[in-house]
Formats: C-alpha cells, structure tokens, sequence
C-alpha cells in the first residue's frame, strides 16, 4: 500500500515506518548474527547501528492512549540467546572502556563494558517494541513507540553508541579483517602521528613561504 493511503496517525507516518523497518532488519541481524564471520558483523554493525541511531532520533514522543503498561515480549532466555552468540562472535573484542559510566567520576580505574550487554539491551527495546507494533492495535503500536522512544533518550540510544564505539575502533584497526600471516607482513602504524603532522606542517609552512616571498 502507498504511505499516501495509510490511516492518518502517527503510528503510520513515514519516519515511523521508516523506523519500524529498521527495527526490524536490526532485530533480525542480532538474532542470526552467529551466521556471520566475525568481520561481516562488524562491518555490517557499523552501517545498521548509525541508521538505526537516526531513525530514532528523527521521532517525536507521541502522548500516551493508554495509562497501562505496554506488553512485554521478549524472555530472559532470548535475551541471553542474543548476548551469549554475541560474546562468542566477537571473542576478546566483546570488552571495551566505558568512559560514560555513572561511576566513572569516582572509579580510579577503568571501568569495562561490553558490546555484546549493550547491543542485548537495545535489541530487548526493539523487539518488544516490533512485537507490540506487529498486532495492529493503533492505540498499542502508538504507546510501544512511545515507552521505546522514552527508552532511546533514557538508555538505549547511549549504549547504541558506545557499542558502535567500540565496533567503530575495531572495524578500521590496523589489520582487521585480515589472516595473521597477512597482519604480520603491514608495515607498523605510525607511533607519534601528532610528530608526523607537525612535521608536514612544517614542509608545508616552508612551501607556502616560497610562494609569499
């Protein structure tokens, strides 16, 4: 059906439908992702997250129908599911610094976090939020886009992005990607980049005198 000829509600705006779709897309790709080689799921995280990140934010809560709690979908078991095939996939990379902990002010050491807890969180939001939209009650699509948005502002949109952080940082590494015998013969990243820069600031400098003068 066109957008054109959809009802007249928010629920079937073409941002939300937009969203819904890639809500969708990434609620699939989390539950398959032990299918993929390593490398694929990061690659294919760092493009799905951002969009999903955007989608989101381009929405505006929409008030409440209903004063009861939106219904529940996802169990304690498919939660793990997703966490544990995470954790397994992306090995000793699961762990990265977290430096937007609540706690972080206080701790005198760095503070682990790991993608494979962020990106269960974000696929309990989504799922439960696919689930209830997929009944086609409007008033309980309406208040399950309500309780995710509330949640995308609340948490999950930050743990979206410290988890692209992390897959970002590990995506264009040195090497990713790459056999270990390939690895082995790159030459070495650059040790003092800012040394570097300053030293074509310089070349650059002399280049632009010659000019001038």
């Amino acid at each position: 059906m066109d957008l054109d000829q959809l009802p007249d509600h928010i629920v079937y705006s073409k941002n939300v439908i937009e969203f819904v779709t890639v809500v969708a897309e990434t609620c699939l790709f989390l539950e398959h992702a032990c299918e993929f080689p390593k490398v694929d799921f990061v690659q294919k995280s760092v493009k799905i997250l951002p969009l999903l990140y955007l989608k989101a934010s381009m929405l505006d809560i929409p008030p409440l129908a209903y004063n009861d709690n939106v219904e529940k979908f996802v169990t304690e078991d498919d939660y793990l599911y997703v966490k544990e095939q995470l954790e397994i996939l992306l090995g000793a990379d699961d762990t990265y610094l977290e430096v937007f902990h609540p706690d972080m002010a206080l701790s005198d050491t760095p503070i682990a976090a790991f993608v494979s807890e962020g990106l269960a969180d974000v696929y309990q939001e989504l799922k439960d939020f696919a689930a209830n939209y997929q009944m086609g009650d409007v008033d309980s699509m309406n208040d399950s886009l309500v309780v995710c948005l509330e949640a995308f502002v609340e948490h999950w949109g930050q743990k979206l992005l410290n988890a692209l952080r992390a897959l970002h940082a590990l995506c264009y590494s040195h090497g990713f990607g790459m056999e270990e015998a390939e690895r082995a013969e790159l030459p070495a990243s650059p040790k003092n980049v800012r040394a570097a820069f300053l030293d074509f600031q310089q070349s650059d400098d002399d280049g632009l005198d010659n000019l001038l003068y």
